[in-house]
């Protein structure tokens, strides 16, 4: 692949503030904010296990200022905001910057870098991540929440089976999203220093799919891709007896899955563990383990 090759633009990243000014009349407060309110208490339940201070945060924020009010909330001071979440309510010690893919934050001021729920549906996420870093100070912690690879399991295998059965072919319907091995490549990608990786995962019961349809809606969850071919109504109908058939739940509901991947990582800074070189340890590993080292080829004595 030539190194000028345009990216792949897969989302519709211009689309998103439109799609969570939807959500918010659709009632993402009135209940369908659960995911995001989730992620905020893990989020916090992380920064505590750190024991350490932030007082200035720079937040990308999918949640219409839910994350910004529980840092404030667990001692953050100052908290600058890029929110594609249009009107969001005005919180003290919370700073808006407008929303855009080139993220308004001043580099080297913050401490702590939060991304909640919003790159999943980018079309750089390591462009997200270096940014985030940019705006770090040394030894300054990122944590980015993310969905996972096996978020809507249910529904994609649904609307690919009906899709093949009635059509004979297969249309993207639910986002791509990255198994936490990839995710976690993208953290070392984009410079941070002791990357980790971890996953959450909600099983979350709905009364039809299609009440769980309106649910994604009203996240502003639907709707991400770039290029979307209408979806048949028959082929609607089928996915939704299909999943009903084949994920059901002993009180007649459906399940959907959702897998919330966290991704963290420090700005690189002074004093932090740095890997050896090759061949710089100062014990043999046989020693350690007491036991004989033998070359390569050689039988350990006793052996056939």
């Amino acid at each position: 692949m030539a190194e000028n090759q345009e990216r792949p633009e897969i989302f519709d990243e211009a689309g998103m503030p439109r799609r969570r000014a939807r959500a918010l009349r659709l009632g993402f407060r009135g209940g369908a904010d659960f995911l995001i309110r989730e992620v905020a208490q893990l989020v916090i339940e992380r920064l505590a296990e750190v024991k350490r201070d932030f007082r200035d945060a720079a937040v990308v924020d999918g949640g219409a200022g839910v994350i910004p009010g529980a840092l404030v909330g667990a001692g953050v001071g100052h908290v600058a905001l890029a929110e594609p979440f249009p009107a969001a309510v005005p919180q003290p010690n919370v700073e808006a910057r407008p929303w855009s893919s080139v993220l308004a934050f001043e580099p080297g001021a913050h401490d702590l870098a939060v991304s909640a729920m919003v790159m999943h549906g980018l079309n750089d996420p390591v462009g997200h991540l270096v940014q985030l870093r940019h705006a770090l100070r040394p030894d300054g912690l990122m944590i980015a929440a993310l969905f996972g690879g096996q978020s809507l399991a249910e529904l994609r295998a649904s609307l690919a089976e009906a899709e093949a059965e009635l059509t004979g072919t297969l249309a993207a319907r639910v986002a791509p999203m990255g198994e936490i091995r990839d995710l976690g490549a993208l953290i070392q990608r984009a410079g941070f220093a002791m990357p980790v990786a971890d996953t959450e995962r909600f099983t979350v019961t709905y009364e039809t799919p299609l009440h769980l349809m309106r649910e994604l809606r009203a996240m502003g969850e639907s709707g991400i891709l770039r290029d979307r071919r209408p979806l048949r109504r028959d082929v609607l109908a089928r996915a939704c007896q299909l999943y009903a058939q084949h994920f059901p739940t002993p009180d007649g509901r459906v399940q959907a899955t959702f897998e919330i991947v966290f991704l963290t990582g420090w700005a690189p800074g002074p004093g932090q563990p740095k890997a050896k070189r090759p061949g710089s340890a100062a014990v043999r590993l046989a020693d350690a383990l007491g036991t004989t080292e033998h070359k390569a080829g050689e039988k350990a004595p006793g052996s056939g």
